[in-house]
């Protein structure tokens, strides 16, 4: 078996997420990515910095060390707020679905950058109020709850 893959009995399980909302609130503007047009899913579509789990990893690390990896910003798990759950019923690398943890964060240290500009075509500190529309479904659902709700849990495909 390859030491990355997960054994038989694992794979039929749910994927593990986290997503991260940065929110400068002396801007209120928020941090997004662009997916790069070969993305294996929705690709040119903006989405937040989003990330599976490591095996045995705590989601605040996960979202935190996918937030470093996508945009060099670090955060430390204790400022990272729930803002949302995602659960959904399918995916492209989780055909049983997957629950997206989306944590919010008004404090980092670091300039963003697109670190992995294989998988993203920029990144963006983006107004409040001018979200693009082609955003992948799931994380906007979030990501505009959070704005002007609060914390929400929303099922996809259910």
């Amino acid at each position: 078996m390859n030491d990355n893959a997960l054994p038989p009995a694992l794979d039929s399980h749910t994927l593990l997420v986290a997503a991260v909302i940065v929110h400068d609130k002396t801007t209120d503007q928020v941090l997004l990515l662009q997916r790069a047009p070969g993305a294996k899913f929705a690709a040119g579509h903006w989405d937040l910095p989003v990330g599976k789990a490591d095996r045995g990893e705590l989601i605040t690390a996960t979202a935190a060390r996918e937030l470093k990896e996508e945009t060099g910003l670090i955060v430390e798990p204790a400022d990272l707020t729930i803002a949302g759950i995602i659960h959904g019923a399918w995916g492209v690398e989780a055909p049983n679905g997957f629950l997206t943890v989306v944590f919010a964060t008004h404090a980092w240290t670091g300039e963003a950058t697109n670190n992995e500009p294989h998988k993203h075509s920029r990144v963006a500190w983006t107004a409040t109020d001018h979200i693009p529309t082609e955003f992948v479904s799931t994380t906007h659902t979030a990501l505009t709850h959070y704005l002007r709700n609060g914390p929400m849990v929303f099922s996809d495909g259910f």
